[in-house]
């Protein structure tokens, strides 16, 4: 004997079936990215299988079916764009080169940010190596202007501890010229 339940996997997969190629055809034609195109698809039937019994319910589930794609789409351009804008906005002030750089002090600035937690890390990195405010540090980093403070103070006492300076934080020119020794060591182009 069928249950209720056997009757509606049956008619999400024919749903499924039906319309897969269809939506993912939407999403790479909304996006622009073909390899996205099956995620964004397969995670609209997703969406639309933990809540069938409304989706089949509707007039036209189909249509139900396009707007998810659509808005898992516009998320997904969203996203990009936003990421796309931190990478710009990281990448727009180039780092300096120091004249005569203290190397030892660079090379112990650079081992002490490296174990620093990323977001203490991108803070600090942030507003001392290229002299970002709170407010472009927050909207690179996709974090309140809050988190950027608190950040980048226990941030700093962390690199002083590690440095075993209590004075003052490490000067600017210091993690400047190790964040530009870093991306050269790495291969790092802008």
């Amino acid at each position: 004997m069928r249950t209720a339940a056997d009757d509606a996997s049956a008619e999400f997969h024919a749903f499924f079936e039906r319309h897969y190629a269809e939506l993912a055809r939407l999403a790479h034609l909304l996006t622009g990215e073909p390899d996205a195109a099956d995620d964004l698809a397969a995670d609209a039937l997703l969406a639309l299988w933990h809540r069938w019994d409304r989706v089949r319910a509707a007039d036209h589930p189909v249509a139900y079916a396009r707007g998810v794609v659509a808005n898992l789409a516009r998320t997904r351009v969203r996203t990009a764009v936003r990421e796309r804008r931190r990478v710009a906005l990281f990448w727009s002030q180039r780092a300096e080169r120091a004249e005569n750089p203290d190397v030892a002090g660079v090379v112990d600035v650079r081992e002490a940010l490296r174990r620093l937690p990323f977001r203490k890390r991108a803070c600090v990195v942030l507003r001392h190596a290229f002299d970002l405010s709170e407010k472009d540090t927050a909207l690179a980093l996709g974090v309140s202007v809050g988190t950027v403070k608190s950040q980048t103070s226990k941030g700093v006492a962390e690199l002083q501890r590690l440095l075993g300076t209590r004075a003052a934080p490490p000067a600017p020119r210091q993690v400047r010229a190790a964040i530009a020794r870093s991306g050269e060591a790495a291969g790092g182009t802008r």
